[in-house]
């Protein structure tokens, strides 16, 4: 069992979508690469926030996510 990755854009966004994933019961994952390359020393402008869940659990994130996208 994997990781999918279900989003991939600005930090407000993933943290809005987190929430309401987790609400749900769904365990998610941040991977923040604007961080990461800050903390680095390298500059990087992309929105590369993502948000990463489990394969099994993508058919009871599925309708949160769906929602969410509606609503951006």
């Amino acid at each position: 069992m994997g990781m999918i990755k279900i989003f991939s854009g600005s930090q407000i966004l993933a943290q809005a979508l987190q929430q309401k994933i987790e609400e749900v019961g769904v365990k998610t994952i941040i991977k923040d690469n604007i961080q990461s390359a800050r903390l680095g020393g390298f500059g990087n402008t992309d929105l590369a926030v993502e948000i990463f869940i489990e394969e099994v659990d993508f058919g009871k994130a599925n309708p949160v996510i769906e929602e969410f996208r509606m609503s951006i």
